[in-house]
């Protein structure tokens, strides 16, 4: 494992150097009572730490819960306490784009908030010991560990408590267990990727997201080389991941399309690196469009290395459709569903359609799938399961193609990707509500040519004698609790909310009447006024809180 700091700091550690930390770490753990069934959330930026600390809580059988390095305290907790986590591991800062990033008064908050029997915070250089955390350096330093084996775990045992975002509600715990996830990663890197041993993988991935263990999985699994790095792609310019690619003679190369977007609009700068060492490159997490697609193809892979497109979620482990380096390509596409998964394209009635726009669907258990939410089986049930029984819906609409591959056409239901990371409409609007003076609050997604998509709110204020609201002081309320990344790229007030009959909000009709898109049935849309409003408002472009409709 080779890791990379944005102050271009580099170190490494061999396979028999990691399996010692890692049991150093656990031993640490074992020393703390922290056991097996424990979930213990983890709190740090990618790294040799992050992947030891994320090791040694598996191996001592407790559950991995990971957490996203941009959130503030709300998503935190939220989604510790739904898992009734008992321990935090978090790092206390890191940098991003030249600046220090401060998380120990977060990870402070949460113990506090949440009464966590057990805080580790692992120190920069400079930072002092915290009297109200242990010292990550402390419990790895254990010495009674050379000889420590493994707990032992069965098939269905919990190896990682996951949080996926709907579009109401909580954020769902989808739970992994020892005998799905590792057994679908190494099956998906093996036949979609092509990893082998001595091949060298680098996917700058948060460790709070699927990606981050999904990379420590493949990677290790196959005996590759996995490079780690802890800051920004653009920092101090774009050319950093082609120099990162030539430093480490990266082999298979992963990021986002918003990454490729970026190198895209960089190009010079961004090819600046030798790229030649590259064999498979990889992109997933959100769409991308065939234009983007061909670019990276051509230029990060110079045409020959297949770019592999990658699409599944936290509720699955990996990928529902995907391509492997033996067939074509279609760009943007994907030349095969997963191997060992029953996939289809059905339509409103359930039946399986071929060269339409359909639900993706799943028809039969697979390895990998989340055994459930942690503790609420009834909503596992009506988020996969109850559209059309025996059948799994993913909540992406797709087309079957006739040669048997698939393209992606977006999500079905409402939940929001910037910048590939999820979130559901209801944590942005609970928090939105928060802000005196607004008394009803509706948050969408729309294409964004940055970030894949951007975040824009619809609110309802208390009423038109009411001062206005600083569109400034909604932006800094949300970026406080839910973190930058989610800060509203617009907002809007209206004096009425599109709903049902039965007052629910219709944010799929607001979307599209937004986009201009077609807005489809809305006979149960109460007043129709309400939509004509939206769509005014999409041609302002305003980000401040001045006009209603």
């Amino acid at each position: 494992m080779i890791a990379e700091t944005e102050s271009g700091e580099i170190s490494s550690v061999s396979y028999a150097e990691l399996r010692d930390r890692v049991r150093r770490f656990a031993a640490g753990l074992v020393a703390l009572k922290v056991g097996k069934g424990d979930r213990v959330g983890m709190l740090m930026e990618p790294g040799i730490e992050a992947s030891i600390t994320l090791l040694a809580i598996v191996y001592v059988g407790a559950v991995f819960v990971p957490l996203y390095s941009g959130f503030g305290v709300d998503p935190i907790a939220s989604r510790l306490s739904s898992c009734g986590a008992r321990a935090l591991i978090a790092t206390t800062g890191f940098r991003r784009r030249g600046r220090p990033v401060d998380t120990t008064e977060i990870a402070l908050e949460v113990a506090k908030r949440l009464s966590l029997e057990l805080l580790v915070l692992k120190r920069r250089d400079d930072d002092l010991v915290n009297p109200r955390a242990l010292d990550w350096a402390t419990v790895a330093a254990t010495t009674a560990a050379p000889t420590l084996k493994s707990a032992r775990t069965a098939p269905h045992d919990p190896f990682m408590v996951i949080h996926t975002s709907g579009t109401t509600g909580l954020p769902k715990g989808t739970v992994h267990t020892h005998g799905g996830f590792p057994l679908k990663i190494a099956h998906d890197s093996l036949l979609h990727f092509d990893v082998k041993a001595g091949d060298v993988l680098f996917w700058p991935a948060d460790m709070g997201w699927i990606a981050g263990a999904l990379v420590v999985a493949s990677a290790l699994i196959h005996r590759a080389t996995m490079v780690c790095y802890d800051s920004a792609p653009d920092f101090p310019d774009w050319s950093r991941m082609s120099k990162i690619i030539a430093r480490h003679k990266v082999t298979h190369f992963a990021c986002g399309p918003t990454m490729i977007r970026g190198f895209a609009a960089n190009e010079a700068i961004a090819l600046s690196g030798d790229t030649s060492s590259i064999r498979v490159l990889i992109t997933g997490g959100e769409p991308i469009d065939p234009e983007h697609f061909v670019w990276h193809w051509r230029h990060f892979g110079d045409g020959t290395a297949p770019l592999i497109n990658y699409s599944g979620g936290s509720e699955v482990s990996g990928s529902i459709v995907s391509s492997v380096v033996v067939k074509p390509i279609p760009p943007a596409g994907f030349n095969t569903a997963s191997p060992g998964m029953a996939v289809d394209v059905v339509d409103a009635e359930g039946n399986s359609v071929v060269g339409e726009i359909g639900e993706l669907a799943i028809l039969e258990p697979f390895i990998g799938m989340t055994q459930s939410f942690w503790e609420d089986d009834e909503r596992y049930l009506d988020a996969y399961w109850r559209t059309w029984p025996g059948k799994w819906i993913h909540g992406d609409l797709a087309i079957k193609t006739g040669s048997g591959g698939f393209l992606l056409r977006g999500r079905s239901d409402d939940t929001i990707k910037v910048a590939g990371k999820r979130l559901g409409p209801a944590e942005i609007e609970e928090v939105l509500l928060e802000v005196p003076g607004i008394t009803e609050a509706a948050a969408i997604g729309i294409d964004d040519a940055t970030k894949g998509q951007m975040l824009v709110v619809f609110i309802v204020t208390a009423g038109a004698d009411q001062r206005p609201i600083s569109s400034k002081a909604i932006s800094a309320h949300v970026e406080s609790r839910l973190g930058k990344l989610y800060r509203p790229g617009k907002i809007h007030v209206v004096r009425q909310l599109p709903k049902t009959r039965n007052g629910k909000v219709m944010r799929r009709a607001i979307r599209s009447a937004y986009c201009g898109l077609p807005t489809g049935d809305l006979s149960s849309l109460d007043d129709r006024s309400t939509l004509e409003g939206i769509a005014q408002l999409a041609s302002q472009a305003s980000t401040t809180v001045a006009g209603s409709a």
